[in-house]
């Protein structure tokens, strides 16, 4: 039994001009599964679930953003110091604004924000993202990385690559798609999370049975007012919310 990150869901005010901004932003296509929801994965014959993307799931939600940065976002990759030039340009283009988060003034990396304010960073060119896709990594902000990759690594199928004090580093095991890594960050979560990371079973595995064992790893049943669906509402150890989706 085990799990697999599918995709990374962002709530927004408007679905669609969100989602529309990261597919221009990936260079991938969007679909819908109904009103409120905006599906953006790649195109060419991607059948989802695909370890080679982790796809993005915008859906429609009343509330803003608040000014809280959030504590988990994605980093786009670059091949090359023009391309990274190349693409925040293109990226500012169609609706990203600066952001800042501390990051300080020398870093090579540039921080940005979606439409909406939602984080992001286009990474200068790094050797260990050249085959990731446009989306390098999943970032998660935690207080014990350490901590967080064990209920991680032991809730999905994913390869444990680094473990820190720092910084702890996933990737699934056909050594394919973007990395998914934990970074100490000051300061416990405060708002809640205006992005996460959805989680499908196997064919064949049982959805309640996945639950119960994440339940058992720590994760705890989280209400957020969702009703009956098909998807069940989690938090991990450190209160980041997640779901683990019906079978595919």
């Amino acid at each position: 039994m085990a799990l697999r990150p599918v995709q990374v869901n962002i709530k927004a005010l408007d679905d669609s001009a969100v989602g529309g901004f990261w597919a221009e932003a990936l260079g991938w296509g969007v679909s819908s599964e109904g009103p409120g929801v905006t599906n953006v994965e790649p195109g060419g014959g991607f059948v989802w679930p695909d370890p080679s993307a982790v796809c993005i799931d915008v859906v429609a939600v009343p509330e803003p953003k608040t000014a809280t940065k959030n504590r988990v976002h994605v980093d786009l990759a670059t091949t090359s110091a023009a391309h990274q030039t190349e693409l925040i340009a293109r990226l500012q283009a169609i609706g990203a604004t600066s952001a800042h988060v501390g990051q300080g003034s020398d870093v090579p990396w540039t921080v940005l924000a979606d439409p909406e304010g939602n984080e992001f960073c286009v990474l200068e060119p790094r050797e260990i993202y050249r085959d990731t896709g446009p989306i390098a990594r999943v970032v998660v902000d935690c207080v014990d990385p350490r901590a967080m990759v064990r209920f991680w690594g032991e809730a999905t199928d994913w390869t444990v690559h680094e473990v820190t004090d720092d910084r702890a580093v996933l990737r699934s095991a056909k050594g394919v798609g973007p990395y998914l890594e934990f970074f100490r960050t000051p300061g416990g979560k405060t708002v809640p999370d205006r992005v996460h990371i959805d989680l499908l079973p196997y064919p064949g595995d049982d959805q309640e049975a996945e639950v119960a064992r994440l339940r058992a790893l720590g994760a705890t049943d989280l209400d957020l007012g969702q009703g009956d669906v098909p998807w069940r509402c989690l938090s991990d150890p450190e209160g980041h919310e997640f779901c683990v989706l019906g079978r595919s």
